[in-house]
């Protein structure tokens, strides 16, 4: 590795809105490499001004052109390709704060000359409603503890609201490499995957509380706006269908059990959205796929189907009928308000 992180940023028709991400990312300095994957856009001039940044900064950015396979396989293009021990993913209309930028690459240096460097670095990620002009700090503080090196059995519990995502987490490079991760093409929602799979791989964490990512939400066309998701609710399901693959948490729990406990509350969450936005599409399709999930659960772990489906946030999805459907969706509703997550 000769690089001490590679930020990778899917790229796909945001030319409007990607130099601020790159220009935030070029702060890091020489110890940094930027990825930029362009995925295959036709919209705009994204692969020409992926390559105009390239030019410009050859040490640091290279420009990567591939057919269109989705943020998934940008950021499978970007672990391949990676030369830094460390690895973070930027989408491309979000950024990173500079000075929370600063201090956490000082910390990587320190990391990088350890015989065996931290495997996940987590800071806090701050919610940019571009509807209100507001913020939400989304930070971890009550669970682990701070400018620590530490194992799960140190961590403390996640609120209902809390969990570990895309934009929270740094990687070691070849522990992605190491676990296999590999995210499904042309699917919405992996970023789901990309911070459940690894976990069991990690043995040491680091937790600094800084508010790094700036994650842009409100835009209607975002995967996470709520139209947008009960419309995608095949790909919600192929997901979550994925991650009930991945591990045992069962056996995990039994093993690691602060960690076997965050993934269960992980992939139990996964099961509640999966319901509330196949209900929200209300289509006899979308009412299908939510009880073909619930059943491929039952198939695969009948102990974990039990846990999950009696779960508080899965009391609404088990009432039958229309009543258990519409109270599904208000509690949904309030958990929006009061979170302000999409």
């Amino acid at each position: 590795m000769d690089k001490l992180i590679t930020f990778a940023v899917p790229c796909y028709n945001s030319a409007a809105y990607m130099d601020h991400c790159v220009e935030t990312l070029l702060t890091a300095g020489e110890d940094a490499e930027i990825i930029l994957v362009d995925d295959g856009s036709t919209k705009d001039d994204t692969p020409a001004k992926c390559d105009q940044w390239a030019e410009k900064y050859p040490d640091i950015i290279r420009a990567i052109h591939q057919e269109n396979g989705g943020h998934g396989e940008g950021v499978n293009q970007g672990i391949r390709n990676a030369r830094g021990l460390y690895y973070k993913v930027v989408d491309s209309d979000d950024w990173l704060d500079t000075d929370a930028l600063a201090r956490v690459m000082t910390k990587l240096r320190e990391f990088a000359v350890m015989p065996a460097p931290v495997d996940l670095v987590i800071a806090n990620y701050v919610y940019e409603h571009v509807e209100d002009n507001t913020q939400k700090v989304m930070g971890y503080k009550n669970v682990f503890p701070t400018d620590q090196i530490i194992t799960w059995d140190n961590i403390r519990r996640f609120r209902t609201s809390q969990c570990l995502l895309m934009h929270s987490v740094i990687y070691r490079t070849q522990l992605l490499r190491d676990c296999g991760l590999e995210l499904p093409k042309h699917t919405f929602y992996v970023d789901n995957i990309f911070v459940y799979q690894p976990l069991p791989y990690v043995k040491t964490l680091y937790y600094m509380n800084l508010n790094l990512y700036r994650y842009f939400i409100g835009r209607a066309d975002q995967s996470v706006n709520e139209s947008v998701m009960a419309g995608r609710i095949d790909q919600q399901v192929r997901v979550t269908r994925h991650m009930i693959d991945a591990h045992d948490v069962i056996a995990l729990k039994a093993v690691q059990p602060k960690l076997g406990r965050y993934m269960f509350n992980c992939l139990s969450m996964m099961m509640t959205i999966s319901s509330i936005f196949a209900v929200i599409a209300g289509t006899p399709e979308a009412l299908g796929l939510r009880a073909e999930l619930w059943e491929y659960l039952r198939q695969k772990s009948p102990a974990l189907y039990r846990r999950c489906r009696y779960r508080v946030t899965n009391l609404g999805t088990n009432i039958p009928g229309y009543q258990g459907r519409k109270l599904s969706v208000q509690l949904y509703r309030v958990a929006q308000r009061i979170y302000k997550f999409n």
